[in-house]
């Protein structure tokens, strides 16, 4: 699984020699909170023909720097970066540069994920779980102006929006806005309402507001509640 492979790859090291050919390579950049992910993940990528990682960053600040001074030909960010989302990097960076692919790497099943990150402007979606060897299929496939997703998520969507409707169905997560899931994931690593609002830079009002909405949507009675079933879905993405 990649998760393994990009385990035993924790010892990054950079490639002895830049010949010719390199100067041809697609520059790809890391955005993932995660040290051994990073280095893994760049290990992985350098070892492939015709393609060197650029770049890496742990969250939205280095990432924006980074894209500057790299300049990368895609970007792989994953979803959690620590208490900000992944998602609303890939928004930013679709919004600021368009024109860059994003591959979206996450823990977290794609059948809750896949459309969002489509919709925010990503390219493709793989789980941490995939081979390694998909993984490279997958940023070939992004590079070359392809979505990336897995076979079977690929005709679970196709069938959602055939005649341009969207088929609400799924888990009631899938109801759940953007920013209500990820008030959800906040709650799930633990924060109360005061440090999520401080997080998002929301009031306490509105992070209330949510709170209720998605007890609504979750059908969940109590906060108690709500905090069991965020610490389960949280921990079914780590």
């Amino acid at each position: 699984m990649l998760g393994h492979r990009l385990g035993n790859m924790a010892q990054h090291h950079q490639k002895e020699a830049h010949g010719p050919a390199e100067s041809t390579s697609a520059k790809i950049l890391i955005v993932d909170d995660h040290p051994i992910v990073r280095h893994g993940l760049a290990q992985l990528i350098d070892d492939e023909p015709g393609l060197s990682v650029c770049g890496a960053a742990a969250n939205h600040s280095e990432a924006l720097v980074a894209l500057k001074t790299a300049g990368p030909d895609l970007a792989i960010v994953d979803l959690s970066l620590g208490d900000e989302s992944g998602l609303d990097l890939v928004k930013t960076l679709h919004a600021e540069h368009p024109d860059l692919p994003v591959l979206v790497l996450s823990m977290h099943d794609e059948a809750y994920y896949a459309d969002r990150v489509l919709r925010a402007g990503a390219m493709g979606y793989i789980m941490k779980q995939e081979a390694a060897e998909q993984m490279i299929s997958a940023i070939h496939q992004v590079l070359s102006g392809k979505v990336y997703l897995s076979e079977s998520m690929a005709a679970s969507m196709l069938t959602r929006f055939v005649g341009r409707k969207i088929v609400r169905g799924g888990t009631p997560v899938d109801h759940l806005t953007d920013r209500e899931l990820q008030v959800l994931g906040l709650i799930g690593k633990g924060l109360g309402t005061r440090q999520i609002a401080e997080t998002l830079h929301l009031s306490v009002k509105t992070v209330e507001n949510h709170r209720e909405h998605i007890k609504a949507k979750l059908k969940l009675r109590t906060s108690a509640e709500l905090v069991r079933y965020a610490v389960r879905w949280e921990l079914e993405g780590d």
